[in-house]
């Protein structure tokens, strides 16, 4: 991957600080609230080559909508609904009691899981 002024510009809102999630829509707000000349598809594209990279991680939490998560080791995560924000879950807080019967010829590779909250009502 080429080191271009987006992916550099970009790479430093995303790496730059602790670990996030953040959509391709906020980052791109953010790029250009830092003076960055970028268009969205722009965003998207280094967003999933940093992914293909193994420098991000892509979390689908409903259609049509992923977060990037610079936390690339193996955990879970809160999606709030009310607020749409994604938190992390550690990886020993959620325990896998029995894997379903895999088809034939594959491995389990990892299991990501997903809680879906909201706020409680009275």
């Amino acid at each position: 991957m080429r080191p271009t002024r987006q992916r550099i510009a970009l790479a430093k809102l995303l790496f730059d600080s602790h670990d996030r999630h953040v959509t391709a829509e906020e980052l791109h707000i953010e790029a250009r609230a830092a003076g960055a000349s970028i268009s969205l598809a722009t965003v998207y594209n280094a967003l999933h080559q940093f992914t293909q990279a193994g420098l991000l991680r892509e979390v689908v939490v409903e259609a049509g909508q992923s977060y990037f998560d610079t936390n690339t080791n193996t955990h879970h995560h809160f999606y709030h609904l009310g607020t749409r924000v994604l938190t992390d879950i550690p990886i020993d807080r959620i325990r896998m009691s029995k894997s379903p019967e895999l088809p034939a010829g594959t491995v389990l590779d990892s299991v990501e899981v997903t809680v879906r909250i909201v706020d409680k009502v009275g």
